[in-house]
């Protein structure tokens, strides 16, 4: 089995470069011929033949090889069926084609094409200038083998000015894609990394009331140690199996915090990072197949710091809302921006919070969500969100009429990033 999976990979990839020179091929078809009656023309095979070379990691010289055989003898069979005249004749006429796939595929074999990904610009003058060098290089063969009487420097400038578009055009389409994508994974981590973050506050909580639990053990045995000996053993024992824990759950928050204190290479608007949040809740509430209109509303906008605490907090209120609406409703994050403070209100029209529990909601505990066998959710419910807000030195409360309102305020330099 291990020996079939290197000839499996090696096939997989000489049928990708395969039809990397097929589409090549039928793309350059969809061409202009910028000079009357001559062969040569300008396509979409290069946009298609680069586009490759940018998002899958190919032999980038055996696949240019391959590209200029199969447009060669494409193009001659294309010819025989249209026009006759013999396959050699053909073959000569379209041999410039084959050489300008076999020049740009040995340029960018000369470049460190991964890390120019990361440098769009310069990558798309790079590409310019191999279009460049390959279009001339094709003219000369053209003129050499077929035409004499072409126009050396109209075509030059014409080189340069395809070259500029077709390679930003590539460069364009591919970084969409590329950010488009990164902006996904961001939002997919800064959901995990919020969760963690609950994770690890949780777990703080639970060190504390471990550590009072070992004193009160502790204690317990010294009371104890005078007169019931085999009780005091007991008792010491079970203080030193506490402790045992405790160290192993220091352990592991000590490996959350350095996950949550991550800092992110981009400076968040409060915009962005809320639209990451009405998003994510968007696809929750399709994923229970519920007809929800989500609204923000952030007029005020600045760069952000505590990312993670401020998603956690928002992103547990947005989908508590989004449980909280049965079949259809609607949501609304208004966000109110002052020098001092900035207020966050999630509002829904779901089913409501019963006034004698607006209360408790907040309490440690508590929660109204139970699964089939009616054991309670182990979500990180409202008791954090609340330890967070407070831990950012703000304040949450709860209204429940004919909507409920949830309004969360932070001192705003708490989350507004220096120096804005």
């Amino acid at each position: 089995m291990e020996s079939t999976q290197p000839h499996i990979k090696t096939m997989k990839l000489f049928l990708f470069m395969l039809l990397v020179g097929l589409l090549t091929a039928i793309g350059g078809e969809i061409k202009i011929i910028p000079f009357e009656e001559g062969p040569f023309r300008f396509g979409l095979g290069s946009i298609i033949f680069f586009f490759a070379l940018l998002i899958r990691p190919l032999p980038i010289v055996s696949t240019g090889l391959l590209t200029a055989l199969i447009v060669i003898v494409g193009r001659s069979l294309l010819d025989i069926f249209i026009y006759g005249q013999s396959f050699v004749t053909h073959i000569v006429e379209h041999l410039p084609a084959g050489a300008f796939y076999t020049v740009f595929a040995l340029c960018f074999k000369l470049i460190p094409l991964d890390e120019l990904k990361k440098q769009p610009l310069m990558l798309g003058l790079l590409a310019t200038a191999f279009e460049v060098l390959s279009n001339t290089i094709e003219h000369v063969l053209t003129d050499i083998l077929l035409v004499s009487d072409q126009e050396t420097f109209t075509s030059f400038l014409l080189f340069i000015l395809v070259g500029l578009l077709r390679s930003f055009f590539v460069v364009g389409i591919y970084s969409m894609i590329t950010m488009s994508e990164q902006k996904k994974q961001l939002k997919q981590l800064m959901t995990i990394h919020s969760e963690l973050y609950v994770e690890a506050l949780y777990l703080q909580k639970t060190m504390t009331q471990i550590e009072q639990l070992t004193a009160n053990s502790y204690q317990l045995y010294k009371k104890l140690k005078t007169n019931e000996e085999q009780l005091a053993s007991e008792a010491l024992h079970i203080a030193q199996e506490i402790h045992e824990v405790k160290k192993d759950n220091e352990r592991i928050h000590a490996g959350l915090s350095k996950i949550t204190k991550r800092n992110y290479p981009s400076n968040f608007l409060l915009s962005e990072l809320l639209s990451f949040i009405v998003e994510a809740n968007e696809n929750y509430a399709a994923y229970l197949n519920k007809s929800i209109s989500i609204t923000l509303i952030c007029p005020d906008d600045y760069q952000t710091k505590n990312h993670i605490a401020l998603f956690a907090i928002l992103n547990n209120l947005m989908a508590n809302a989004v449980e909280a609406i049965e079949k259809s409703g609607f949501i609304t994050l208004n966000v109110v921006a002052e020098q001092d403070m900035t207020s966050f209100i999630v509002e829904d029209n779901g089913v409501g919070i019963d006034p004698a529990l607006i209360s408790i909601i907040f309490d440690a505990g508590y929660t109204s969500k139970f699964n089939e066998q009616g054991q309670g959710s182990t979500g990180i419910g409202l008791s954090h969100t609340k330890t967070i807000v407070e831990n950012l030195e703000g304040n949450i409360h709860v209204t429940s009429d004919t909507s409920t309102c949830f309004v969360v305020q932070i001192p705003t330099e708490n989350i507004q990033k220096e120096n804005d």
